[in-house]
């Protein structure tokens, strides 16, 4: 028999042996018991690993409440730190209001300082446009003939032409509806007749007034005027149509007369 087919047989024999044979057993035991540990020393190394897992288990529970007291730390100090961030917040959002209002009081303050100080400048300017308007009264009343005479000299040396000044009686009515004298300039150049209403202002009503003014000197004299002429720096709008249909020559200025 080799030795492969001894193998085979001691295989398949072996477990029967092993069962029926009580000696064959205990020589078999201890022939291999250097290959394998002992029942007690078996279980010495279980009681030893039990041991280890046991420390392992003891020191990951440990580290794990170490882990848990750094997250409660770190938790409680996250949520002092938002509880400070919204004081500090709350605090601001009472500042920015307090200041708001500050700031509206302040403004309502200036608006009716503001309100006030309008109101006494337009009175203040209401009573200087009444005193104005009465020192230009006056004025008008008192300056018209040096306005008159000042620009009549204007046209005179500008222009080379005599300017005479008319003052006649309308016993009449026929200019003002009643007697009344009644003064006007007229032009003498070449031979030509210019009649003129010199004037520091003039409206709608002077203009009507100047045309009949012209119309008189025209039947008192028997003679008809070339031009009719109205100068003045102040020009009513309305009697600028007038002037149109009447056929009356209007200038803002003397200097507008180019040539007469």
């Amino acid at each position: 028999m080799n030795i492969e087919a001894l193998k085979e047989t001691i295989k398949k024999e072996l477990p029967e042996f092993l069962r029926t044979d009580q000696s064959f057993r205990t020589y078999i035991l201890e022939l291999t018991r250097r290959e394998y540990a002992g029942r007690e020393e078996t279980q010495d190394r279980f009681y030893d690993i039990l041991s280890e897992l046991r420390q392992d288990r003891e020191e990951q529970s440990q580290k794990w409440k170490e882990l848990q007291a750094d997250l409660r730390r770190d938790r409680e100090e996250q949520s002092k730190k938002w509880e400070a961030l919204q004081a500090d917040l709350h605090r601001d959002r009472e500042e920015q209001s307090r200041k708001w209002d500050e700031q509206n009081k302040k403004w309502e303050i200036n608006q009716e300082e503001l309100r006030r100080l309008h109101e006494e400048i337009m009175a203040q300017a209401q009573k200087h446009d009444r005193s104005i308007g009465a020192l230009g009264s006056r004025w008008g009343l008192q300056s018209e003939k040096a306005f008159r005479d000042a620009l009549a000299g204007i046209l005179e040396k500008s222009f080379g032409v005599q300017v005479l000044n008319v003052n006649e009686y309308d016993d009449q009515g026929t200019v003002f509806g009643r007697s009344d004298k009644v003064e006007l300039y007229v032009i003498i150049m070449n031979g030509l007749l210019l009649i003129c209403e010199l004037k520091s202002s003039i409206d709608k009503a002077g203009m009507y007034i100047f045309e009949r003014k012209a119309r008189f000197y025209e039947q008192r004299h028997n003679r008809t005027a070339n031009r009719l002429i109205v100068i003045s720096p102040m020009i009513d709008a309305r009697a600028h149509k007038v002037a149109e249909n009447l056929g009356i020559e209007i200038y803002g200025d003397s200097s507008e007369i180019k040539a007469l």
